[in-house]
């Protein structure tokens, strides 16, 4: 019994972890890529303040910047700038999701208007053949009446006939 209860708690978790749709997945995948952007950004927002704090450090003599104080400071800017191209190629990956997104969305909006076309076509050719079959039926239970009363007519009048021979013999035999 255990043995079931775990395998249905697997099929389910499989299930459940299998059937998700690609487009919550992009959005995932979409959220993760956002993210990592706001992660590199808050990074870069550090680094602007280490850049910050080495332009107001004077270490020479008489309060002067140093060369090793400039060129820490454009150490940092460079970092700073690496940092901008990172984001700037993270942001067009981010973009491309967005586009990719939006590209399935309207996919799917056209599927789903030209099979809602589809049936809406098989809708009407159904009706049609609908109202053709009826007016068939009713053409058939029309000729099927006009034959039932002329077949009704050939019996009576054949009725008629034989009791008129019939009639017509005892007569001739009294």
């Amino acid at each position: 019994m255990k043995k079931l209860a775990l395998f249905i708690f697997f099929a389910i978790a499989s299930l459940t972890a299998f059937g998700q749709s690609p487009v919550n997945s992009d959005s995932v995948a979409y959220q993760l890529q956002r993210q990592k952007i706001n992660r590199m950004l808050a990074a870069r927002k550090q680094k602007f303040g280490q850049y910050q704090q080495s332009l107001s450090q004077h270490t020479g003599i008489f309060g002067f910047q140093t060369k090793d104080d400039i060129r820490r400071s454009a150490g940092i800017l460079m970092e700073i700038s690496k940092t901008d191209d990172a984001i700037f190629r993270e942001l067009k990956i981010l973009l491309e999701y967005r586009d990719f997104q939006q590209k399935q969305i309207q996919n799917h909006s056209h599927e789903a208007e030209t099979a809602n076309d589809a049936y809406l076509k098989v809708v009407t050719h159904l009706q049609q053949q609908n109202t053709h079959l009826k007016q068939q039926v009713k053409e058939a239970g029309e000729h099927f009446a006009a034959r039932q009363n002329i077949y009704l007519a050939v019996i009576v009048f054949m009725g008629a006939s034989i009791l008129l021979l019939l009639l017509r013999k005892n007569r001739v035999k009294a």
